[in-house]
């Protein structure tokens, strides 16, 4: 096949224009296109796959033909000379004449190598020619053997990354003028539409579905006992029990005739109401002085008897049969309640609104404070070598992972995808990317055997006969 610019350009235009629409045969009846199928592209998108800019393939186009017009014009010119100088074996034309045989000799040879790359020359199926066509599948694994064991050695990732500093160079980035906030900025709005994007359905389905039968097969009683016996050691209940205190103690004030009705309606039939109210009232009086003296008194034996049961509870949660089956068996009536899901949602509605409404107020503490926080990092990151060293580390381990885990698939990328190309259209967009280079190769081939051919002639001549 010849496949030089000009065929090139006679098969591009014999190919229908995108904007021509389907040709006449193509009708109800036609079949469809395979899914996947690749059609050659006139556009940005090229053949089989191939990225094609037009105005650079033009632009590679010209240049390797006028430089094939050159290794072909000093091959025309060496056979000139020789023709010229044919019959002149002595003196200065008989260098000359060697020179042009020597040039032709390598002009031909190099171009006998440079054109089976991609072809075969002449047309002719001489072996071991058109090796780009024929070999592109062990062309493929080749490049992907090559990667793999150039480029995906741990210790040439381990020196690429700690020779990069990427943790220096990203506190570096961070401390310029505003590419603190500009960070900052991005990740807001990347969270709020990520934030927004997620379907309430999605969030329901994976509630019901995975986190409440999870949650309802998991034992909680030992892990609840565990943490209500860290929290009451810790007495991170305290604040608790005081907003409960006083939570009580508003109550009754401001239902102080409401409990003192309800005393009195407790009281004996044969007992004078006057008698009743002030009992009562002095009931409510004792019941406001307990409450006072149970909230600013810390040791107070109310409070320690509550720490008593509390840890009481704990024990048994973690310890007693019994109380892990009741708690089992609660725990799984209020998961149970059709309630449950609608409350998660509505606490996710919730966390989600306050999140968005945080996130997108560009003056707001949020952003505010991530701003300062990233700043103080990366001041932190450039004066304190042993961390930086210490991220860097893990950085290196980080992607020394991720290429032992996915390393193969992504050198695997190469050889299906050669392995997708045609060999033909393969060896013309080489051709278009190096095939220019390529043709020094004939001009020095040319040159060079000149020079070698006018030394052997040299040569002849200084030997005795």
């Amino acid at each position: 096949m010849d496949t030089t610019p000009q065929a090139t350009r006679e098969r591009d235009a014999a190919a229908p224009s995108p904007e021509a629409g389907p040709p006449p045969s193509a009708g109800a009846g036609s079949p469809e296109p395979r899914a996947g199928s690749r059609r050659r592209g006139t556009g940005a998108g090229g053949p089989l796959g191939f990225i094609v800019d037009p105005a650079l393939e033009a632009q590679r186009r010209r240049d390797l033909r006028q430089m094939r017009l050159v290794a072909t014009g000093l091959l025309v010119l060496a056979a000139i000379v020789y023709v010229l100088t044919r019959g002149h074996d002595d003196g200065f034309l008989g260098f000359v004449n060697a020179g042009a045989e020597a040039s032709m000799v390598g002009a031909c040879a190099d171009w006998f190598a440079v054109t089976a790359i991609f072809r075969h020359p002449l047309g002719l199926p001489i072996p071991h020619t058109a090796l780009i066509p024929r070999k592109k599948e062990m062309i493929g694994r080749s490049l992907e053997e090559f990667v793999s064991e150039n480029f995906m050695r741990e210790d040439i990732i381990r020196e690429r990354v700690l020779d990069a500093e990427p943790t220096r160079r990203a506190a570096e980035w961070a401390l310029a003028p505003g590419h603190a906030k500009r960070l900052v900025d991005e990740v807001a709005t990347v969270t709020v539409h990520a934030l927004h994007r997620i379907p309430d359905e999605d969030v329901r389905a994976v509630i019901e579905q995975a986190v409440l039968p999870r949650l309802a097969q998991e034992p909680v009683s030992s892990l609840a006992g565990g943490l209500l016996d860290q929290v009451v050691r810790d007495e991170a209940h305290v604040g608790l029990v005081d907003l409960a205190l006083d939570e009580i103690r508003v109550w009754l004030v401001d239902n102080e005739d409401l409990f003192e009705s309800l005393i009195t309606q407790r009281a004996p039939a044969w007992v004078p109401d006057a008698i009743n109210d002030i009992v009562a009232r002095k009931i409510h009086v004792e019941a406001l002085k307990w409450l006072a003296d149970i909230r600013n008194d810390p040791r107070h034996d109310v409070r320690q008897a509550l720490d008593k049961l509390l840890i009481d509870l704990a024990d048994d949660l973690q310890h007693d049969p019994a109380t892990q089956a009741k708690a089992e068996r609660l725990k799984e009536r209020v998961l149970s309640h059709p309630q449950v899901s609608d409350t998660a949602m509505s606490l996710w509605g919730s966390l989600r609104s306050v999140v968005v409404a945080a996130l997108e107020d560009e003056g707001g503490p949020v952003r505010v404070r991530a701003v300062q926080e990233v700043t103080a990092l990366a001041e932190r990151l450039l004066t304190d070598e042993a961390l930086r060293d210490r991220i860097d580390a893990r950085i290196c381990d980080a992607t020394i992972y991720a290429i032992d885990r996915y390393g193969t698939e992504l050198t695997r990328i190469i050889s299906d995808t050669v392995d997708r190309w045609d060999g033909k259209e393969t060896a013309e967009r080489v051709e278009l990317q190096v095939g220019r280079d390529l043709q020094f190769i004939r001009i020095n081939g040319t040159l060079v055997g000149g020079l070698i051919g006018m030394l052997i002639h040299a040569i002849s001549i200084l030997l005795p006969s």
